[in-house]
């Protein structure tokens, strides 16, 4: 029998790929914008035609979530996406002021490695692909092992949809072996122009430690605000939503809620009316020892898990209604688990006086285990709003709609994102919602529209003018005793005396 150690495998075949990616990165240096557009629609197209079989692929590989919400996610990606990039320039002039003399000029990164979740690997993978083809790049994923087989067969359909369009072999491909080492060799590769990891924190220090740009976007639970003059049932509303959606995993999803006391008694009877149940002290503890029974951290077993399905095993019954889990808690504390990130459709309800508690509350939050990036008020009162988003140390400020669904770009004005940038917490180097500008450097062209000559000239004027003036101040502040005196003479010739030396300097 013949054995083959498996981390070898995946190391040599992160340097092949890489080899390859290098010569498919200089066939795509001679393509335009309009080629690339065209290669970005095919292959949009394809993955559109598997978006709910690959939905389904996903929740029985992983089993995280559900595969009616991966599949809007990914029918989203594919149809919506490609229609905001259409009339976006990334390669060649980005654009010219004819005017002004200047010009820029967008040029791709290189080589992308990119790190895929297992709790979103589908759309993740179809938007990244999509945006570094958009942007010229060429782009090799690590796939989570967990999603292993889903996002190889998403990558499948995108990558023979790009080759009928004219993508060069090696612009897009995958470790079909992966292993951590293999993982590591790619993100290493002295080739690799910059790294995305989305939903992975098990590799940020390896992708930190491989010394390359490194954007990081975290699936993270976030703060919700209910305002006092908030539209309460629509704000509960569209929290419950989003929480729910895909049971809890999709980033930027709200866990905490912080309620202004005057309103709080009406937020949690709609809450309740909106599918959400609230434990009982004894409850919580069931829970939370089901879902960190060691560490503190939750156990990868009960991501993206049913409300119902996790009261069941924690011991307790709810209604079949129910569609979130809600803790109430006084405090924050390290010790305390609710306060960390749990991916799944459990949320913790606070209570403060006013915006001013709830503004430092929220910050807590963002500030503690969570690693948050974004937040949502529900308000109608623009000077709070205001407040909020100058205060917050988050990436992303939602006003008056559901995170998740915000952060994505379905109810906001934000890029459709998958990759929601995390520096606020402390990881990668930007706080945007990745586009393909993230994926390129701009090249700023400057025509010359004076000669130094003129410039050195004016600047010589304007220093004789301030001069001038300073000398005939000096002239009008003296004062002229009745009768004549010489000091005005005096004045006079110091101030020329001063303008002449300043002169000869300059000469």
């Amino acid at each position: 029998m013949r054995f083959v150690d498996k981390d070898l495998l995946s190391v040599q075949e992160a340097r092949i790929l890489m080899e390859n990616a290098g010569e498919a990165r200089k066939v795509l240096a001679g393509f335009e914008q309009e080629r690339l557009d065209r290669i970005v629609v095919h292959m949009a197209q394809a993955a559109a035609k598997h978006a709910r079989e690959l939905a389904v692929m996903s929740c029985e590989e992983t089993e995280y979530g559900n595969w009616q919400d991966k599949y809007r996610k990914n029918r989203y990606i594919c149809e919506y996406l490609p229609e905001k990039l259409k009339t976006m320039r990334f390669v060649g002039i980005i654009s010219e002021d004819r005017e002004e003399k200047m010009m820029k000029v967008g040029v791709p990164l290189g080589i992308i490695a990119a790190l895929t979740p297992s709790t979103n690997p589908v759309s993740t993978a179809i938007y990244q692909a999509l945006i570094a083809v958009k942007s010229g790049n060429a782009i090799v994923f690590a796939p989570h092992e967990r999603a292993a087989k889903t996002t190889g067969r998403a990558l499948d359909i995108l990558m023979e949809a790009a080759a009928e369009a004219g993508l060069p072999d090696g612009a897009l491909s995958y470790l079909g072996t992966v292993t951590r080492q293999g993982t590591e060799e790619l993100i290493g590769h002295p080739a690799v122009s910059l790294v995305i990891g989305t939903g992975v924190p098990e590799m940020t220090e390896a992708a930190k430690a491989a010394g390359k740009p490194f954007i990081y976007g975290g699936t993270v639970g976030s703060p919700a605000f209910i305002e006092r003059t908030a539209d309460i049932p629509r704000a509960v509303k569209a929290i419950v939503a989003s929480r729910n959606f895909d049971y809890g995993i999709v980033p930027a999803a709200e866990q905490y809620i912080v309620a202004d006391s005057c309103i709080a008694g009406e937020a949690k009877r709609e809450f309740e009316r909106n599918g959400a149940y609230f434990m009982s002290g004894d409850e919580e503890k069931q829970l939370i020892g089901l879902l960190c029974p060691e560490n503190g951290s939750q156990d990868p077993e009960l991501v993206g898990k049913p409300a119902r399905e996790l009261a069941r095993r924690a011991g307790f019954s709810v209604p079949d209604t129910v569609k979130v889990l809600v803790s109430e808690q006084k405090y924050i504390s390290d010790r305390n688990p609710y306060a960390r990130a749990l991916l799944c459709p459990v949320l913790v309800y606070y209570i403060e006086n006013d915006w001013v508690h709830a503004c430092e509350k929220c910050i807590e939050l963002l500030a503690n285990e969570s690693h948050g990036h974004t937040l949502v008020i529900h308000s109608k009162d623009e000077e709070v709003i205001r407040q909020f988003a100058l205060k917050k140390p988050v990436a992303r400020m939602l006003v008056n709609t559901p995170a998740v669904f915000g952060s994505m770009g379905v109810t906001t004005n934000l890029f459709p994102a998958m990759t929601l940038g995390s520096i606020t917490a402390g990881v990668g180097i930007t706080s945007d919602s990745v586009s393909p500008m993230n994926l390129i450097y701009v090249r700023n062209v400057g025509y010359g529209v004076r000669e130094i000559e003129d410039r050195m000239a004016g600047d010589a004027e304007q220093k004789t003018g301030r001069a001038d003036a300073a000398a005939l101040n000096t002239t009008r502040q003296t004062a002229v005793p009745e009768g004549g005196d010489d000091s005005l003479d005096d004045e006079l010739e110091r101030a020329m005396k001063k303008l002449l030396e300043w002169m000869a300097e300059e000469e």
